[in-house]
C-alpha cells in the first residue's frame, strides 16, 4: 500500500517541492502549514506513515509539536527539517524522538533516502515486536491481521474463550491460520507467557507419536539412550497445540483422552503417571464429525475436545482483509530480505483480491514472498505474479537499454525522420509561449514514440517514476502505439 508523508512546513513553496520529490517516488503526500494544523491532521484517523517536520514556525513550532506528538501517543517516525544545522538543535529533537534531520534545501536523493531510512527502521521495530510476542508467548488477538466481519468475529470468541481454561477446537482449511488463532487464545490467557507448545500430530511417525507426546524413560526402548521429556510436560504450565489432531491414530486416542480426563501422562517405561497442568487446543481441516460416524475418531475424545469451536475462514471469504494482509507480509519480508519494497500497486491488488487462494493466507503469504525476491519496481506489479496474471516480467532496466540500443535507431535519428510537427514548439502559431502543460504533454508523446512505448524508459529519461508517467498518460489522453515492454 502507498506509504503516506504528512509534510509541516510553513513555506508553501518548500511544501510544494518536497511533495514534487515524494511524488515522483510513489508517496502520497498530505499538507499542514504549523504545528496545530499537523496534530490535528494526526488525530483525525488518517494512515500517515511519516512525518517530514520543520523545527521553525510560527505557533507551536517542530520542537513543541514533535513533544506534544510523543505525549499523546502519536509514534509516527519523524523527520525534521532545519535551516540551522548547530548541533544543539539536532540533539534537541532526537531527545524528542526524531529518527532523522536534514538542513534545508535538501537534495531529492537526501530526502528520499531519510524517508525510505525511518519507514525501514519502523518495519524492523514491529518485526522484533512481533517475534518477540510469539517468542514469550504473548501474542494476542491485537496482533491477528484483519478488520472483516469473520475475523472480528472470530476475535471475539477468542477473546472469551482465552479468559478461560475451556478447551478450545479450531477448524478451518489448511493454510487459513489455525495456529497464529491458536497463539493468540494462549496470549490473551492468564497462561500467557508460559510455554506454548505446538505439535503436528500428521506429520509425527505412528512409531514414536507415544514418546514424542508423553516421553519415555532411559532404556524403554531399543535407541532410547536417555530420558525424553515428552510435549504434555514441555507445555507444563502453559498451552498445548494439537494440530491435526484428526490425524491421531486409535490407540493414540485412548492415551490421549485419559490425559486429558485424569490430568497426567505415562511415559514409556516409567513406573508411575506424571501430574501435568496444560491447557488444550486442537485444531484440524478435517471433519470430525464424520470421521466418528466413520469409527475413525473416538465420541468420547471428540465431545472432549469440540467444547468451545472456532471456525476459521477461507480466505476468499474475507477478501477485504487481503490488502492488510498483504501490507503486512511486504514489510515482514522487506525486514527478512533487506528490500524496500513500498507496496503494491492498485492493479496489483486488485489482482490478489480477485483470486480465491485455494491454499488461503500461506499461499498468499508464499505468493508475496516470490514477488518481493523478484521485485524490480518500488511497487509489487502484475507481472510480479505471473502464475496468477500470466503476465511476463519485463526486461530489467539494464537489460532494456542494451536492448534499445542494439535494436532502435538513434534518438537522433528518430527524431531527424519524425514530421516537422512532430518537435516539440515552445511557442504558438503567433509566436506566444504555449502553457507549460501542452509542452509537457507533446513532449511526453514524443518520448513515447522515440522509446516504442517502452514505458520504464521513457519514464527514465523524463526523469519521472513510472506511476507519474501512467497517471500523466491517463490524464492528458496520450496514445501509446506500441505494445509496452517495460
Amino acid at each position: 500500500m502507498t506509504k503516506t508523508v504528512l509534510v509541516v512546513d510553513d513555506d508553501p513553496t518548500q511544501r510544494r517541492l518536497i511533495q514534487a520529490v515524494l511524488e515522483r517516488e510513489g508517496f502520497a503526500v498530505v499538507h499542514a502549514n504549523c504545528g496545530e494544523q499537523a496534530l490535528d491532521q494526526l488525530g483525525s484517523g488518517k494512515t500517515l506513515d511519516v512525518v517530514m517536520l520543520d523545527m521553525v514556525m510560527p505557533g507551536l513550532g517542530g520542537l513543541a509539536t514533535l513533544q506534544e506528538m510523543r505525549a499523546r501517543g502519536l509514534n509516527q517516525p519523524v523527520v525534521v527539517l532545519t535551516a540551522n544545522s548547530g548541533i544543539e538543535t539536532v540533539v534537541q529533537a532526537m531527545q524528542a524522538g526524531a529518527q532523522d534531520f536534514f538542513v534545508k534545501p535538501a537534495s531529492p536523493e537526501r530526502i528520499i533516502v531519510s524517508i525510505r531510512n525511518v519507514l525501514q527502521m519502523g518495519e524492523l521495530h514491529g518485526e522484533v515486536d512481533r517475534l518477540k510476542k510469539r517468542a514469550s508467548g504473548k501474542l494476542t488477538f491485537a496482533e491477528l491481521i484483519g478488520a472483516s466481519g469473520p475475523m472480528m468475529a472470530i476475535k471475539r470468541m477468542g477473546e472469551r474463550a482465552g479468559k478461560t481454561s475451556i478447551p478450545v477446537l479450531i477448524l478451518g482449511q489448511s493454510g487459513v491460520g489455525k495456529e497464529m488463532i491458536a497463539r493468540a487464545v494462549h496470549g490473551v490467557s492468564d497462561r500467557a507467557g508460559k510455554p506454548f507448545v505446538a505439535v503436528n500430530c500428521g506429520a509425527i511417525p505412528e512409531n514414536l507419536m507415544e514418546s514424542i507426546l508423553f516421553g519415555h524413560e532411559k532404556g524403554a526402548f531399543t535407541g532410547a539412550s536417555d530420558k525424553h521429556v515428552g510435549k504434555f510436560a514441555e507445555a507444563h504450565g502453559g498451552t498445548l497445540f494439537l494440530d491435526e489432531v484428526g490425524e491421531l491414530p486409535l490407540d493414540m486416542q485412548v492415551k490421549l483422552l485419559r490425559a486429558l480426563q485424569e490430568g497426567e501422562i505415562d511415559p514409556v517405561g516409567s513406573k508411575r503417571p506424571q501430574r501435568v497442568d496444560v491447557r488444550i487446543v486442537s485444531a484440524t481441516n478435517c471433519d470430525l464429525a464424520k470421521a466418528v460416524a466413520e469409527g475413525r475418531f473416538r465420541d468420547d475424545l471428540y465431545y472432549r475436545l469440540n467444547v468451545f469451536p472456532i471456525e476459521a475462514p477461507a480466505l476468499r471469504d474475507r477478501r477485504e482483509d487481503i490488502p492488510a494482509l498483504v501490507a503486512h507480509f511486504i514489510q515482514r519480508f522487506n525486514v527478512e530480505e533487506g528490500r524496500r519494497i513500498m507496496g503494491a500497486s492498485p492493479e496489483t491488488l486488485a489482482l490478489l483480491c480477485n483470486h480465491d487462494w485455494p491454499g488461503n493466507v500461506r499461499q498468499l503469504e508464499n505468493a508475496i514472498y516470490r514477488a518481493i525476491v523478484l521485485a524490480d519496481a518500488p511497487f509489487l506489479q502484475p507481472h510480479d505474479f505471473p502464475a496468477l496474471s500470466g503476465q511476463v516480467a519485463p526486461p530489467s532496466s539494464r537489460g532494456l537499454a542494451s536492448d534499445l540500443a542494439s535494436n532502435l535507431p538513434s534518438v537522433q535519428e528518430l527524431l531527424a525522420s519524425l514530421p516537422h510537427d512532430a518537435s516539440v514548439r515552445v511557442l504558438d502559431e503567433k509566436g506566444h509561449l504555449r502553457t507549460l502543460e501542452e509542452i509537457e504533454r507533446d513532449l511526453i508523446q514524443l518520448a513515447i514514440e522515440v522509446y516504442a512505448g517502452h514505458m520504464s524508459e521513457v519514464a527514465r529519461r523524463l526523469g519521472i517514476g513510472r506511476s507519474t508517467l501512467y497517471r500523466k498518460v491517463r490524464e492528458q489522453g496520450l496514445d501509446v502505439p506500441y505494445s509496452e515492454a517495460g
